[in-house]
């Protein structure tokens, strides 16, 4: 994709999405940071869902370590792998305390070395809770990515990279929400709604689907192999 449709794929996103948001509910930087911790191999409405409960009662560092492992776990037991996300949450929440005086660290270093909090954590907090201009790659950002050509990378890093490299400057503040819900709602992993995109024209994809059924063993199965192929970053 050239300079020229890179600018224009991005402002076809922004006139479709004016004003992109997360999706996880979140009262402050710090609870942002537990809610994106528990989003790993998890949906944001299964962490909306358990979240809920748990803000009400810890929305600060200090309220979690009160609230203690087990209460947290009570929270959270809906979510895959809440055990080791409960030890997670409480031990980067007396970190916060004894090392940030409570307050989540706008540094991506700091951030990182927050137990459970990964470089994708670190972008999302950066960007949502403070503004930055960062890329958190995930899953659908990947997958959008390499599908459409946009930027291409066998892992989430180089896809991050190259991300950094393409998107003009005006955009990169929104960026990550546009991909992602594209990816979410529009350029799904099985499916992809080629026919409702609104860059579809843009997209490097061979496999375009049109709307109409296709029987199995044909447009279908293309259609799978390519997004295991951008899953793989292929």
């Amino acid at each position: 994709m050239n300079h020229a449709d890179v600018d224009e794929f991005f402002r076809r996103l922004a006139k479709q999405r004016p004003d992109p948001r997360s999706e996880l509910d979140y009262i402050n930087p710090y609870t942002l940071l537990v809610a994106v911790v528990l989003s790993a191999q998890a949906t944001d409405a299964g962490v909306n869902k358990a979240t809920a409960s748990l803000f009400k009662v810890a929305d600060t560092p200090q309220k979690m370590l009160a609230l203690g492992e087990e209460g947290v776990r009570a929270h959270i037991k809906t979510i895959g792998l809440f055990n080791t996300k409960a030890k997670n949450v409480i031990a980067l929440s007396r970190q916060l305390v004894a090392e940030h005086s409570g307050e989540v660290p706008r540094a991506r270093d700091a951030l990182e070395a927050l137990p459970g909090v990964g470089r994708k954590t670190a972008n999302v907090v950066m960007n949502v809770a403070f503004g930055a201009a960062t890329i958190a790659v995930d899953t659908h950002i990947f997958r959008v990515a390499n599908r459409t050509g946009l930027a291409t990378g066998k892992t989430p890093l180089l896809v991050e990279q190259e991300l950094e490299r393409v998107v003009p400057e005006k955009w990169t503040r929104n960026a990550h929400h546009w991909l992602i819900l594209h990816g979410r709602y529009t350029c799904t992993a099985r499916r992809p709604r080629c026919e409702a995109c609104v860059v579809s024209d843009l997209c490097a994809y061979p496999a375009k689907t049109t709307g109409e059924r296709t029987r199995p063993g044909t447009q279908a199965k293309k259609n799978q192999r390519w997004a295991q192929r951008g899953r793989r970053g292929k």
